[in-house]
């Protein structure tokens, strides 16, 4: 890997390419706040010319905002040289120099697995996914929400996951608020790389043996766990189920509610429209237009609250509908967690600046 430079700017590495990775590659060239990040390396089993293929052009994001070529076997990115490595383990990767891995292959989650990249010379890791147990990391973060906890000391740390991202400032806010009592939560996601286009032999769950492009399919979900990990006052009180549906991004959470305090669905609506100008502003935003799920591709909130959607019945029970590009907006979480975190090691930088967010009519 490349050696350590001087300069203050926190040096990253991706270990697996796929969707997540090349999205926070994505994120950082699209991002319109100044972010001293540079990535220098990327590991990834695939070859160079598909990597670059890939970056170049995406059929759910679009064209690359910068130049993509292959220039004397790395990956040139706006004319920055990013070094490349095809290690499957993280003991076959020396991470020398490198201040942060995010780790975008989804493989690893226990410390055991994930201290074999600290082994190999990675000073710190940060996951897009939740770890195996509250144990084997050292904090688990949402941008924006619980930052906050972060001193710069930890090795292990996970952004949460998209679900997470999306629901838990607003069941946050809503238990502040009005109190919840139970919780349901049912998220309707786009398919994903553990499921065949036609059926066939891919899964240990046989749901997940079936074609993602012609059925809606139920899952297993840890989505209620990943809750109460941040919110624990509403442990046993959460429940979840998930179910794939056959579109390649943007996903939807329909959230049912029992509330202690009364509630109209106008009331809840203001709530969560004024939250999404004010403490939520960047995580969540608020609409009422006729949408469609492709309307929010490319949306870098966690969250849209559906405000057309919101429903009552008699005065305790709730249900709203949230909107989330599960791909875009994780990215962009997880791209400004890394930014805060960064600023908190020795010897890098200090100013902050928040990227403005698109926010819908």
């Amino acid at each position: 890997m490349p050696t350590s430079s001087p300069f203050p700017a926190p040096r990253l590495a991706i270990n697996g390419y796929g969707r997540i990775g090349r999205c926070f590659l994505r994120a950082l060239h699209e991002s319109t706040a100044p972010r001293p990040l540079q990535v220098v390396a990327i590991n990834e089993p695939a070859n160079l010319d598909s990597m670059a293929y890939l970056t170049r052009y995406d059929s759910t994001h679009g064209r690359f905002p910068a130049s993509v070529e292959v220039v004397d076997n790395q990956l040139q990115v706006a004319g920055h040289s990013i070094q490349i490595s095809h290690g499957r383990r993280p003991e076959e990767v020396d991470w020398s120099g490198i201040d942060l891995v995010v780790e975008c292959s989804g493989i690893y989650g226990r410390r055991a697995e994930l201290e074999a990249f600290i082994a190999a010379g990675c000073p710190r890791l940060l996951l897009s996914h939740p770890g195996a147990s509250a144990e084997d990391i050292d904090a688990t973060i949402i941008a924006g929400f619980n930052q906050h906890a972060l001193d710069g000391s930890e090795t292990l740390v996970s952004a949460a996951s998209c679900t997470t991202s999306a629901i838990v400032p607003i069941l946050d806010l809503l238990d502040r608020e009005i109190g919840i009592e139970q919780a349901l939560l049912s998220t309707l996601h786009s398919v994903m790389n553990d499921q065949p286009l036609i059926d066939g032999y891919h899964h240990d769950d046989l749901r997940r043996t079936r074609s993602a492009m012609q059925s809606i399919i139920p899952v297993s979900t840890g989505l209620a766990r990943g809750v109460e990990r941040f919110l624990p006052q509403l442990a046993g009180r959460v429940q979840a189920k998930a179910i794939r549906v056959p579109t390649t991004n943007v996903s939807a959470i329909d959230l049912t509610l029992s509330t202690r305090r009364p509630v109209s669905a106008a009331a809840v609506n203001d709530l969560l429209a004024s939250a999404s100008h004010g403490p939520l502003k960047r995580l969540v935003a608020y609409s009422e237009a006729a949408h469609a799920s492709i309307d929010f591709n490319h949306d870098p909130h966690s969250a849209i609250v559906d405000g057309s959607q919101t429903r009552t019945s008699g005065e305790h029970l709730l249900n709203l509908f949230v909107w989330f590009d599960n791909e875009w907006g994780f990215a962009n979480r997880m791209l400004e967690l890394v930014d805060h975190w960064s600023r908190l090691w020795p010897g890098t930088h200090t100013k902050h600046t928040d990227q403005p967010h698109r926010s819908f009519p």
